[in-house]
């Protein structure tokens, strides 16, 4: 009869197909334990401290005791450029943003070469604002917008429909700073205003027909 002959071949078929994937098993989880081991021989044991951001930090900030905690990270699943110590980074401003929580690594302090040109018969100034001065943050190259001060002596319109030329941010996460193109009568204004007042940009609505929007 062929059914016993049958019966043994699907046997053995599963036993062939079980060893298989345990020796697939076996093979992936040795590559695992020896990236683990590689990983443990780098840094010197299981856990090391690393620097990691305590508040989001913004492009141009330095980072110090005052915006990073050492916390003990498992090494095994830290990037290939965490940053140690302070003291490796010491004196260096940050390239991009580091949000909190996060490990500071070396990349975060590349810079990227930034070409501003002044538009004709304009001048080009950075004045100092945070997310909530700058549409959240949100403010972009190419975008135009209103610059409001305000202060003790109330809130005033200093300067209407200003490109925005840069900003420390290019639009991501944390702001700490906006350049913009603005006519050469207005600078003296706007450092003054920078000085003793907050500034604020508002980007305006579309002027429609019989008022404004």
């Amino acid at each position: 009869m062929k059914k016993p002959a049958t019966v043994i071949m699907g046997i053995v078929c599963g036993i062939v197909c079980a060893a298989a994937v345990f020796i697939y098993l076996q093979a992936v989880r040795h590559e695992a334990d020896e990236a683990r081991a590689e990983a443990l021989s780098r840094y010197g044991g299981e856990q090391v401290e690393v620097c990691v951001a305590t508040r989001d930090i913004a492009v141009g900030e330095k980072v110090d005791a005052t915006n990073t905690t050492v916390r003990l990270w498992l090494a095994d699943l830290l990037p290939a450029d965490a940053v140690r110590s302070v003291r490796d980074v010491s004196g260096e401003q940050l390239g991009s943003p580091v949000y909190e929580g996060e490990v500071v690594t070396s990349k975060r302090f590349e810079h990227a070469d930034r070409a501003i040109d002044a538009p004709a018969g304009l001048s080009v100034l950075s004045i100092p604002v945070k997310d909530v001065q700058a549409l959240g943050g949100s403010v972009s190259p190419g975008l135009r917008v209103d610059v409001y001060s305000t202060g003790a002596s109330g809130t005033e319109l200093l300067a209407t429909d200003v490109p925005v030329v840069s900003s420390s941010n290019e639009g991501e996460g944390a702001i700490s700073w906006v350049a913009l193109a603005v006519d050469p009568q207005s600078v003296q204004e706007l450092i003054a205003a920078s000085q003793k007042t907050e500034l604020y940009l508002v980007m305006p609505g579309d002027k429609q027909e019989g008022g404004t929007a």
